[in-house]
Formats: structure tokens, C-alpha cells, sequence
């Protein structure tokens, strides 16, 4: 089972990591026990965020029941090796004591203010008074960036709570390569996270090089691309093929975890025939699957295109109930306003039927309700 150190950042951890996305749509307890396995089975990286409901709780909780080590302690020196550098076999486990875990949260605030609100309201969520890495979530545009960055912007909150001593490390999300690639020009994150499948696999070309040169540590998220691929061996057989990345899966229940550990465990390469398969569903979903880029955006009715293509994605990862709740169902909702202009159309560089995805989406939601 291979190790990564993440960039400048010296945490080292296994390749793959702990998603907290799933745990919002089953019960507290078992979302506890789910986290709780993973963390006995030797996971030593959890990613959440402010914006999974519940997830920071219940991360907290089995974090407390785990008995693991979360806080700088253990965080030596490490930092002069390259990312991406990783020995093949990971060093055994200790017989007994505690265990030092990697713990990762994010914000998608944009002011100072409310950056620091939502930090502080993270560590009361995961009851701890230190996390390694805090992210400015989800910055989705240019603009969203300069925010971001410019005085009074959220990452001079995460600087202040750095010198502070309440994180470790910050990092940036975004489902589009060019801001992650300003971002790594401006030399500001230690960390990236970047969607990385074989559905989406723009980021070997450009992103994830860039980043081990630079020593920024690269977290892959969506390696289901958002639930899409339902052969979850073959989807982070990929992943993981790339050197040099953590991979965060997320779960609810504990045989999938085990599931998702023992492809890690085998550490195998993919098979001709598992290539040929791979092919096969990205031909499948050609014409159906939004990469998220957003570049059929502005609608001229305020329609979030992406998020309403991605409604069956959503729900299977949230459930139905959370989903409602959550920030993401006015926007669903806003769907309905419509008109099939097909501007989008013209600018998605996938010749995607927008407009007809939309309708299909909406009417597949209404069918679940």
C-alpha cells in the first residue's frame, strides 16, 4: 500500500483517503461506524466540508470513539521531499497507541469574515481545536478567485488562523483547470483538489504535473465522477494509477469502504481488458455526462446548468432529504425557468443537448419525489 507526501505541506498519508460526502444520508450511528471502520482499518487522511450538513459531527464523533491523534505532533520535517516521491510498500502499524490521522475541511466563503466564521465553526463541528488543512471551497470562477485572494478576501482569514495555529496548511477546490492553474502560478495554496476519472482526465495532462513541480499536494476528488461510474474497482484502479495523488472515496457503509481498501491493498495495474472497458463507458456518456467546466454559463434565466445535470449525482450522494435542505435545491429548482434558448448549447466544447438534459434531469427528480 503506497504513501504520498502531500507536496510542501510534509504530511505524509496513504493514497487513499476518506470523501465525507456519503455519511449525510444514513443515520448518525451508522455513519459513525462507517468513519469509525475506516479509521481502524488504517485510512490516516479524512476530507469534509462545511457545506456536507452533517459530516463534520459525525467525523468528529468517530474520530473521538477511534481514539486517533489528530493535531501538528507528529508533523516532522518531510517537507523537503518532492510530491508525488512515495515508497512502495507503506511502513507497518503499530502494534498499539494512538494513531496520527490527516484531518481536511473547506469553506466556500469568500470574505474574510465569513471564512473565519466557518473555520471556527468547523473545529466545534469535528471538536478540535487544530486541523491540518483548510480549503476555500469550490472556487468556481476567475472572479470567485480574485475574491478569494484580494484584502479581506477568505484566504487572509486561513493565513491569520495559520499563524494562529488553528490549520496547518490551506488549500483550494475547484471543478475548473484554469483557476487551479492561476492558482498554482500565484504560489498561495499548499494544497489543490481537482476532479480526476477517467471521465474526467484533463488534469494528468495539465494540473496534477504542475503541481508535483511546483510541490503542491494534489487531492483527486470525484474518482466516480460524481457517482456516474458504477464500477467503483475499475474507476479508482484508475485514479490511482496516477503517482503522486490522494484519492478520496467517500462511503456509507462499512463493506464499501472494504471494497474500495482491498482494490488500494492489491495495488494492480489495469488490466487490456479493464482498458477496453474503461473506453466503452466513456463512449457511453459522451453525450450525457457534464465535465462541470461551466463554459454554457451565463444562462440567460440564472439556470446552474451544471448542477442541474448533475441532480441524479446529487441525490445518490446526499439522498434525497439532504438534498432538499441543502444549498444546491433552489438552484435545481431554478431549472424549471428554462426557455431551451440554446445558448448553452453553443458554447459547451462537448456538444452536450443541454436543454434536453435539463428536461430529462427535471423529470427524473419529479418521477423520485
Amino acid at each position: 500500500m503506497q504513501r504520498v507526501v502531500l507536496g510542501r505541506t510534509g504530511l505524509e498519508v496513504y493514497r487513499l483517503g476518506f470523501g465525507g460526502i456519503p455519511i449525510q444520508r444514513v443515520s448518525e450511528e451508522q455513519a459513525v461506524e462507517t468513519v469509525r471502520h475506516a479509521l481502524e482499518a488504517g485510512v490516516d487522511f479524512i476530507d469534509t466540508a462545511r457545506g456536507y450538513t452533517t459530516s463534520e459531527r459525525r467525523i468528529g464523533l468517530a474520530l473521538k470513539q477511534a481514539g486517533v491523534v489528530v493535531g501538528p505532533a507528529a508533523d516532522k520535517g518531510a517537507a523537503t521531499e518532492p510530491a508525488g516521491e512515495e515508497p512502495a510498500t507503506a511502513p507497518p502499524r503499530p502494534p498499539s497507541g494512538p494513531r496520527r490521522v490527516v484531518v481536511a475541511s473547506k469553506s466556500p466563503a469568500r470574505t474574510a469574515a465569513a471564512m473565519r466564521t466557518d473555520l471556527e465553526t468547523s473545529l466545534r463541528e469535528l471538536d478540535l481545536d487544530y486541523l491540518d488543512v483548510y480549503k476555500c471551497h469550490f472556487v468556481a470562477t476567475m472572479a470567485d478567485y480574485e475574491q478569494v485572494i484580494a484584502p479581506g478576501g477568505a484566504l487572509e482569514a486561513l493565513e491569520e488562523a495559520r499563524a494562529e495555529g488553528l490549520i496547518g496548511h490551506v488549500g483550494i477546490t475547484s471543478h475548473r483547470l484554469e483557476v487551479l492553474e492561476r492558482a498554482l502560478d500565484d504560489g498561495l495554496f499548499d494544497v489543490i483538489m481537482v476532479c480526476f476519472s477517467f471521465l474526467e482526465p484533463q488534469a494528468r495532462e495539465t494540473v496534477i504535473p504542475e503541481a508535483r513541480a511546483r510541490n503542491v499536494g494534489v487531492l483527486a476528488m470525484k474518482p466516480f465522477s460524481g457517482g456516474v461510474i458504477d464500477d467503483a474497482r475499475l474507476a479508482l484502479k484508475y485514479a490511482l494509477s496516477e503517482p503522486g495523488v490522494v484519492v478520496l472515496a467517500g462511503v456509507e457503509y462499512p463493506h464499501l469502504f472494504d471494497e474500495n481498501w482491498r482494490v488500494f491493498q492489491e495495488g494492480s495495474p489495469l488490466t487490456p481488458e479493464e482498458r477496453l472497458r474503461l473506453t466503452e463507458i466513456r463512449q457511453t456518456f459522451a453525450k450525457v455526462f457534464c465535465r462541470r467546466c461551466d463554459y454554457c454559463q451565463p444562462c440567460p434565466q440564472g439556470v446552474p446548468i451544471q448542477t442541474v445535470l448533475g441532480v441524479r449525482q446529487l441525490v445518490k450522494r446526499m439522498g434525497k432529504e439532504v438534498l432538499r435542505e441543502s444549498p444546491f435545491w433552489p438552484g435545481i429548482q431554478k431549472g424549471h425557468e428554462c426557455t431551451e434558448c440554446e445558448e448553452c448549447m453553443s458554447r459547451c466544447p462537448y456538444e452536450l443537448p443541454i436543454p434536453d438534459l435539463i428536461r430529462e434531469n427535471l423529470r427524473w427528480l419529479d418521477e423520485e419525489e
